[in-house]
This record gives structure tokens, C-alpha cells and sequence, in this order.
């Protein structure tokens, strides 16, 4: 008679950002007694031999990383709309004629205040800053790969024009554009900084 198998558990992750926090969780994780279903941003499809390993020790394996699990559902919501702010300004191509209030309201079927309160309940900006400081993160990228012009920039990003875009860049970055393309090592911040609002 087989033995049966142990159940899937599915858990949400605070700060995972990227491909990279991807590779890392399956690594660390690929141990024995820990079987991985599915993994994507934001999320981990687990089932564990009790046996071997505990739940509480992947707790551990996580925080040492960096990373959390969220048990609050507005929490897990909050972390949900970071991440669909992520695939929008960075992982996909940016649509500058839908606005983000729009795209937010179409992936989670909520309004935009209340998609928006609840994101400053929960952190330590708003919901538009934080759009703010990716888009200006985007644009820094751009720069740097210089395969398009400034105007064509600002409006793939979807600013009404380029003196938008670079008092928009000074405001979050203290520097302007010009200044930021002369300066060598560049200040770009990873996403995981971002994502915390630092």
C-alpha cells in the first residue's frame, strides 16, 4: 500500500522580486524532505516530509534570505499589488496609454481607493510614490543602454513630455537627467530596496 502523499501547502513570500529570488528559494530549497510544486514571485507551492525537515525550518531557510511569509490577507494583497506594479513598469513592455490605476483595477477587480488606502495602511509611502520611484528606477535603465532618446523614454513611460519626466527625475533623484548620464557608476537600486519604499 503506498504511503500517502503529503499535502501541498501554498504560502505567500514577502520580497520576492525577481528571477534571481526565484533561483535562490529553489536552490536552498531543493533539499531532502522538501518537495517544490511551483514557484513564482510572490509565491511558494511546497509540500514537506515531516520527517526529515519542519515547517519552522523553512521559516528559518527564508529569513536568512531575507524573505518572509505573510499570513495577513491584506498583507499578502499589499504584497500582490507590488508585484503587479514590478510587471509593469519593469518585466513587460510599459504601455503608456493604459494608466495605472487602471491596470490595478483590472488585475484585482477592486477600485483604485481602496487598492490605494489599503496600500498606505500597510507601508511607509504611498501607492503612487512607490509607482514613482519604479518608473524613475525604469527610466535610469534606459539611460543606461542608451537605445533610445530621452523623448522616447519619457513617453514609453508614459509622461506627457520630457520636461515631465526631468523634473520628475530631479525630485526623486536630486540629480537631473544630464547630471545622471555623466556620472560614472551609476546610483541605480535594486528592486528589493525598492520594494521596501527605502
Amino acid at each position: 500500500m503506498n504511503e500517502k502523499s503529503p499535502p501541498v501547502k501554498i504560502i505567500q513570500v514577502k520580497n520576492m522580486t525577481s528571477s534571481c529570488c526565484i533561483h535562490l528559494l529553489r536552490r536552498e530549497l531543493s533539499l531532502d524532505g522538501i518537495e517544490i510544486h511551483d514557484i513564482k514571485l510572490g509565491t511558494l507551492a511546497l509540500s514537506i516530509d515531516p520527517k526529515k525537515i519542519t515547517w519552522k525550518k523553512i521559516e528559518t531557510i527564508l529569513e536568512g534570505y531575507g524573505f518572509e511569509i505573510i499570513r495577513d490577507k491584506e498583507k499578502m494583497l499589499v504584497e500582490q499589488i507590488k508585484q503587479a506594479i514590478v510587471d509593469l513598469v519593469h518585466n513587460s513592455t510599459y504601455n503608456a496609454m493604459v494608466r495605472n490605476s487602471d491596470y490595478l483595477v483590472e488585475r484585482f477587480g477592486m477600485s483604485y481607493p481602496y487598492i490605494s488606502s489599503l496600500f498606505s495602511k500597510h507601508e511607509n509611502t504611498t501607492l503612487e510614490k512607490f509607482i514613482i520611484l519604479h518608473k524613475i528606477e525604469k527610466v535610469k535603465e534606459l539611460i543606461e543602454y542608451g537605445e533610445v532618446t530621452l523623448s522616447e523614454t519619457a513617453y514609453m513611460m508614459g509622461y506627457s513630455s520630457v520636461q515631465y519626466l526631468s523634473t520628475q527625475f530631479k525630485s526623486v533623484t536630486g540629480i537631473s537627467v544630464t547630471e545622471y548620464k555623466g556620472t560614472p557608476g551609476n546610483t541605480r537600486v535594486g528592486l528589493d530596496k525598492l520594494i521596501h519604499g527605502q
